[in-house]
């Protein structure tokens, strides 16, 4: 089981850009791989996934301003995330399985372990 460390997170103003990375203790190549999020006083909701074959799938309310990514050479997972706004402030966190996940339930949580620690994400108005 792979060792999940994410960094980048961080203050940022409305409308800027901030890249989480994943980085994990072992291959990836055959993960599937996700980052989820959980803002206070919410329930975790998953924000992007993507499958071993580089399908993806992206929460409706970051559609188009975050991007997921895997560099399998690096067993890296990246998050792009441009536009942000105040509503994306919360602790992200990034989640692997081994389990083949078909493109619709890439955000379902149930799927994915192990976790990693969470970074906070706080952007301002």
């Amino acid at each position: 089981q792979v060792h999940l460390v994410e960094s980048g997170g961080g203050p940022e103003q409305a409308g800027g850009s901030l890249r989480l990375s994943c980085a994990a203790s072992g291959a990836i190549s055959t993960h599937s791989m996700g980052w989820f999020r959980q803002a206070p006083g919410k329930e975790r909701e998953g924000v992007a996934a993507i499958a071993t074959d580089g399908q993806t799938n992206y929460a409706d309310s970051v559609q188009g301003r975050f991007t997921i990514s895997k560099d399998n050479s690096k067993n890296t997972l990246y998050l792009q995330m441009n536009s942000l706004s105040s509503e994306d402030t919360a602790v992200y966190y990034c989640a692997a399985s081994q389990l083949w996940i078909v493109v619709p339930l890439l955000l379902s949580q149930n799927s994915y372990n192990p976790w990693g620690q969470g970074t906070q994400v706080t952007v301002s108005s």
